[in-house]
């Protein structure tokens, strides 16, 4: 799995690396891929993260695979976070699976409001372990943390899921933000702490995430 130092641009499977802007600057360069069910909000999460707005009302799934990237610092380095946002319907896993072996982390997200959206991460999850390299980051994501008034999945069910898989998990909502800008920067340091040269202690992502969400309060469990 590669992973792009000092400006240069990560190397992807057959060619399919992100566009870089000449004045782009950054010390790493890690590829994030959201994955889950379509309606599951993962556009929205992007969206959320990359400009701080949610996209209210009515508007396309996306189909095959779209990118956007955000640089963000950890400890004095800035991480660029190429991040894909897959299309969830069947007829495009075949183009998600091309992408899967040069990724970095992999954040999984269902709909709390969603059953079939949450029985449906143990397959993404099989796909997961087919596809991507055996060191990928994992993080499931427990989406729409804000519509309590019509939720179906406990907070206790995902991060019973999460712990039966080894994998850090939170709640979060595209649209309030909530645990939004956590789940990518946990995402960051791990990613920074695996490729750094320094002498330095090892990062424990479960660990960070639960000091986070004290400090804030946030809902989400591990």
């Amino acid at each position: 799995m590669s992973m792009a130092v000092n400006g240069a641009v990560q190397t992807s499977v057959n060619g399919r690396g992100p566009p870089r802007s000449p004045a782009s600057v950054y010390d790493l360069a890690c590829k994030v891929m959201l994955l889950g069910d379509s309606g599951v909000g993962k556009t929205c999460f992007l969206i959320q993260f990359k400009d701080g707005a949610f996209l209210s009302g009515t508007f396309l799934a996306t189909v095959g695979i779209d990118f956007r990237n955000k640089v963000v610092t950890v400890d004095g380095l800035k991480v660029n976070l190429q991040i894909w946002d897959t299309a969830g319907q069947e007829r495009f896993r075949s183009v998600t699976h091309a992408y899967y072996r040069d990724a970095q982390a992999l954040l999984l997200l269902y709909d709390i409001t969603s059953k079939t959206s949450f029985d449906n991460i143990r397959a993404w999850l099989t796909e997961v372990h087919e596809f991507a390299h055996k060191d990928v980051v994992i993080m499931l994501l427990g989406n729409k943390c804000d519509m309590t008034g019509t939720r179906v999945i406990r907070t206790e069910d995902g991060e019973s899921l999460a712990k039966e898989y080894g994998i850090p998990f939170m709640e979060t909502s595209a649209k309030t933000g909530i645990n939004v800008e956590l789940a990518f920067t946990a995402v960051a340091r791990e990613l920074k702490q695996r490729y750094s040269q320094q002498d330095e202690p090892k990062f424990q992502i479960h660990q960070y995430i639960e000091s986070q969400k004290k400090k804030s309060g946030c809902c989400g469990y591990l």
